[in-house]
């Protein structure tokens, strides 16, 4: 009998891992664009901040832009459904989202990804949509970490974080001090409930209601599960191109991404001190989902304003003059938004009307 243990008796199997990652690394290159500075398995990855004419033009006194996240217990879902290629457009979508509030370009993208037990299929199909959502953004996805930790997660589940680095122009960062009482707050739909909220919802629909992923909901047109594991929509382009085009008017005084903790939490963030804002409720559709969820648990108004995306994805507060021109804007880009409030003389609060 052979007493001596290797790392695969242990539960790791790093060949079953380099496979795989061989096959990651042909899809990440679909990503790769001229600043990509490849460097097959080094132990970083490269990115040149001055490839071309284009960059020294747009860019004079560049500043990096870094921030990262994760989708939460939106993973639960993922589990339950047994379906995993996009959850990793939603790990994307969280951060670079973050990123463009800034008024910031997202460059790359680095992921990490931590299994008990690596199942490749489930790999392939995270990074299948970490991939998808790099492209949505117009980033590469430079490089990341897949860590094969047994007996530290259930089996069957997983753990993700992202990181985004961007760029930003430093006389062009977005920081709110421009805004003013009379300024308008131009909504951007989101595409349900994104990634926020989910402790709540899963509390409401799965132990309150009872119910289960592949239950049809008369007002979804489709099961809950998948309700739920709609993708988190990625802003950067349809933003990204409003922001060049009101440029040189620097229109756009602040952008607040509506992640957790709501309208109510992340507008007052680029709010200046002598200013709140009023949201009035009737100026957009808000998705069942949320109706759902307040009425089968009970949930006070306020607190889902305070919780939940609510249908607004992403705010811009803008002048008066050009808000129905950017409303008009998103929507040739494939983004529907409307005007749903004004800035008023307060101390950082939103009121609902």
């Amino acid at each position: 009998m052979n007493d001596n243990l290797t790392y695969k008796d242990a539960g790791v199997d790093t060949t079953k891992k380099d496979r795989a990652l061989e096959k990651i690394l042909k899809m990440m290159k679909g990503t790769y664009g001229p600043s990509v500075m490849e460097l097959p398995w080094g132990f970083a990855g490269l990115f040149s901040l001055n490839h071309n004419k284009i960059f020294k033009r747009n860019f004079t006194n560049p500043v990096l832009v870094a921030c990262t996240d994760g989708v939460g217990t939106k993973l639960k879902v993922a589990f339950e459904m047994n379906k995993h290629d996009t959850i990793g457009i939603d790990l994307v979508a969280m951060s670079v989202n973050d990123l463009i509030v800034t008024g910031g370009e997202p460059l790359f993208f680095l992921d990490y990804l931590a299994f008990s037990k690596i199942d490749e299929a489930i790999l392939l199909d995270i990074v299948k949509g970490i991939v998808n959502g790099c492209k949505k953004a117009g980033c590469a996805l430079l490089g990341g970490e897949t860590a094969e930790m047994p007996g530290f997660y259930p089996e069957g589940e997983y753990e993700m974080a992202g990181f985004a680095c961007g760029i930003a122009e430093k006389n062009r960062i977005i920081n709110g001090a421009g805004v003013r009482p009379g300024n308008v707050v131009v909504g951007v739909f989101s595409s349900g409930m994104h990634s926020n909220g989910y402790s709540l919802a899963r509390k409401v629909f799965f132990e309150k209601a009872q119910m289960k992923v592949d239950e049809k909901l008369s007002e979804f047109k489709c099961t809950l599960g998948e309700e739920l594991l709609k993708p988190t929509r990625i802003y950067v382009k349809p933003i990204l191109s409003v922001l060049r085009a009101y440029r040189r008017k620097k229109a756009i005084r602040a952008i607040a991404n509506i992640t957790g903790g709501g309208m109510t939490e992340n507008i007052p963030r680029v709010l200046p001190p002598n200013c709140s804002v009023e949201i009035n409720k009737g100026t957009w559709e808000i998705p069942q989902v949320f109706k759902v969820v307040q009425k089968l648990g009970g949930v006070p108004e306020d607190e889902l304003y305070k919780v939940f995306n609510m249908g607004i994805g992403m705010i811009l507060i803008t002048d008066r003059y050009f808000a129905p021109a950017i409303v008009k804007n998103l929507d040739k880009l494939g983004e529907k938004a409307a005007i749903i409030g004004h800035v008023v003389k307060g101390c950082q609060e939103v009121k609902y009307n």
